[in-house]
Formats: C-alpha cells, structure tokens, sequence
C-alpha cells in the first residue's frame, strides 16, 4: 500500500485550517513542500508542543510526503521566536542527516495564512481565490504531519492535540480522542476561573465564538486546534456579537476612507487586487447589496480570507470590514457568483509589504487577550473519556457513510465512517473502544 493510500484510510485530514482531505491535497507533484509550523493564531501552542516532543517523527513525515510529490525543497516555516523548537527540530534534521531546511518567520499575524506563508517562503504570491499548487508548492500543517507519520505506521486519526488557555487554572496541551466534550477539555486545564464567559474554538481572530450557555453542544473535532475561554467583557466579544444591521449601519455612516483597511490587509499586500475600503465606501450609498453585485470591486470581497486584520488591527473608527466583506461573499454566492482564477497574470508584492507586518503581539492586545500571550505550555494532558460524539462531517466534502449501527461493538480505530464513492471526503474512526449508543442527526456517539 503507498503512502496516499494508508493516508486516505487513516483518515487524514488539514488540521491546520477547514479540514480537506489530505490524500487529495498531497496527490500531486510539485517543486515545494512546505510545513507550516507557525501557528497563525496568537495564543495557541499547539504546534510547538509537538515540535518540541514530536520531532523525528515530524522529519520522517516530511520525507515520506517528499519523495510521494517529488519535491526538492522541503522547508518547515516558523517563527524565529521559536528558538526552542527550532533547537528541536535541527536536531532530528541532524540526526537523520535529512534534506529538510528550517525558513524562519518574523513573528507577525498572520505568519501562518497558507498563501502569506507561500509568499515568504518561494517569494511568489498565489493568485486570487488560487492554490499553492498554482505556483508549484503545496502545505500542510505540522500537526497534519504527524498524523501522516502515524498513518505510515497504520495507525487511524482518532486523537487530537489541542490547546486549552485563556481564563482557565492551568494552560494546558490537551491530548483527546475525537468526540472528547469541550467541557472535559476544560475540566483538564482546571476549569474557568471567570464565571461570565465565552468559547472560541481556534484562536482569537478566526476561531468560532460560542456562548458559555452552549457549552455542551461542542466536542473536539480533527479540525479542533484550540478552546480559549475569554471573559464577557473581552473587547473581541464585543466586536464578534455586534449585529450585522449595526455592522453595516456604522459602515455607511462613519467610514472616513482613511484606506487603513486595505493598506494593512495581506491579501491585497501580497498582490491581490481586494481593496476593503472600496467595498465600504460602495455600500454607503446603497439599500440593498444586490445593487451592486456587479461591481468590480465589490466581486473582489470573494479573496478575503476573513484574517480580521482590518477590523481588529486596521480601522481606527472601529468599523469591521471583514464581516461586511462576509456578508457581501454570501450575497454573491446566493446570486450564482463564482470568482474566476486568473492564471494569465504573474501577481506580486507590493513593495510596501515588508513594513506593514502586524506583530502578534499587538494584535492580540487589540482583541483583549493580551494577558494570555506570554505563557510556555510543556504540560500534555491525556482524556480517556466515557462518552465520545463523533460527527460523519469533521472535513471539506461529503459527509462520511456510517458503517455501524446501534448496538454494535467497536474498538479504538474502527471506521465507523466511510467515504462515499466517488466523492471528496474522509474516512472517520472510533476514537475509543465501546458500543455505540446512538446515530442520529449524522453524529455516532459511543459509550464504554
């Protein structure tokens, strides 16, 4: 069996971003390999844990997945702040006389965006709404890689690594199987020490907020990175509950046009024509957004990668130009919109770029989270829950066809989830051994 197949039947999938397939993604020949191990979001440790416990099992990935795309530049991208890691790392490099090289990074948000990473590694930007492979390069996540090792060996992705932090006892690594509460995740790190608080899942930029409320509706999934607990009060909380009639009120009535937002967004610095502060000037004389869905500009809203440095960093008046800017993407998708690739246009740089980096540090001073910045975690935790909830949708794709019913045994590894024929999509496991209690609403939940 190749390296492809037993990725594909581990069930691989990007833990770094929205979960694609990874035996997809890294079906493909191509000049770079890059392993982004930057960590994009400010809080999260995730990464560096396993860069500092994981590292010859890291390097061994990256050749494996080397020799499978026929790359000959094989670099990990991280931030030169990492100097642990970096140590690390090197070492397993030396150790296994490996043609892997390190490519530092500044420490600036956000460092780990998979075409920003591209840009500062092979000097060449990504066309808009394009790939990596569109300038001969693919990327994958440190975390991904060690799931790869562990596929090479016939081991399933059935556990995650994540970071536990924010207003909680003791920071913690949190190593869980899939379907683990997001309550015992918590529990691990010493449980809230606020009582008034919300969820993100990921990092204070592009995590997903959830009220405390709703606590135990959520469980880890292969695409969970992170769980920060921020109090109510945390000016990012303020900004993500603003309603979007407000949002787009304040947009039309105390926009000055000042430019901030597009002079500090990285896509348009890499050389994409997005440029925010028109979007916002256009929507200022309108009723509905329909009534401008064939303007230029406002079809350039589709390249935002919703980073939230325009908003969070960028406007002085407070404005969210990301949130407009998804609320526009919805609008044209609904009109049948689909942005075109130009592949005829070399994109590049803009000159300015370099002195426009936003460090990591001020941005999350910006959201409120600065006091949960400066911490070293080296601390794993590992939860053997009762109970798992394992959704047949933790990827991009089709959901995976349940192979189980009600009542059936099944150990750790198992596939409880398989792809459909012909279709995108990945295979899912039992993460512990039990029976499974119930399948309903495309989630499996087994018991022990």
């Amino acid at each position: 069996m190749g390296l492809i197949e037993q990725i594909r039947d581990a069930g691989i999938v990007g833990c770094g971003g929205a979960g694609f397939p990874t035996h997809v993604k890294l079906n493909c020949t191509v000049e770079y390999l890059i392993v982004n191990a930057a960590e994009c979001e400010p809080l999260l440790r995730t990464d560096r844990y396993l860069m500092l416990n994981k590292a010859e099992e890291i390097i061994s990935a990256v050749e494996l997945v080397a020799e499978m795309t026929k790359a000959q530049k094989l670099f990990i991208a991280l931030k030169e702040t990492y100097t642990d890691e970096i140590r690390s790392l090197q070492a397993a490099i030396n150790k296994k006389n490996s043609k892997v090289a390190l490519f530092p990074l500044k420490n600036f948000y956000p460092a780990g965006d998979e075409q920003i990473m591209v840009l500062e590694v092979t000097g060449r930007t990504v066309p808009p709404t394009g790939i990596p492979l569109d300038v001969g390069a693919v990327v994958s996540n440190v975390a991904t890689m060690y799931g790869i090792y562990q596929a090479s060996s016939g081991i399933p992705f059935t556990e995650k690594y994540l970071t536990v932090t924010g207003a909680v006892a003791s920071p913690v690594i949190v190593k869980a199987p899939i379907g683990t509460s997001f309550r015992e995740c918590i529990e691990a790190a010493g449980g809230a020490t606020v009582a008034d608080y919300h969820i993100l899942a990921g990092g204070p930029l592009m995590g997903k907020l959830y009220r405390k409320e709703d606590l135990d509706k959520y469980d880890v999934t292969k695409t969970t990175s992170g769980i920060v607990i921020v109090p109510d009060d945390t000016n990012l909380v303020k900004m993500r509950e603003t309603s979007l009639r407000a949002i787009l009120k304040r947009a039309k009535g105390a926009c000055i046009q000042c430019q901030t937002c597009t002079s500090m967004c990285p896509r348009y610095l890499s050389g994409h024509p997005l440029s925010p502060h028109k979007i916002m000037r256009k929507l200022a004389y309108i009723d509905d957004v329909t009534q401008v869905l064939e303007d230029k500009d406002i079809k350039e809203a589709m390249t935002c990668s919703e980073c939230g440095v325009c908003e969070a960093y960028a406007c002085p008046m407070g404005l969210a130009p990301r949130q407009v800017n998804v609320y526009v993407k919805k609008a044209l998708r609904e009109s049948g919109f689909r942005y075109q690739k130009d592949t005829s246009t070399t994109f590049e740089a803009r000159e300015d770029r370099e002195y426009r980096r936003i460090p990591s540090h001020r941005i999350a001073a910006r959201l409120g989270v600065e006091q949960y910045y400066d911490y070293t975690i080296r601390d794993l935790k590992e939860i053997n829950p009762d109970i798992v909830r394992i959704p047949l949708q933790q990827h991009i794709g089709a959901p995976s066809e349940v192979t189980v019913a009600v009542g059936d045994r099944v150990e750790k590894g198992t596939v409880i989830g398989k792809i459909p024929e012909k279709a995108l999509g990945a295979n899912i496991h039992a993460s512990i051994s039990g029976t499974v209690k119930s399948i309903e609403n495309g989630t499996v939940v087994i018991g022990k």
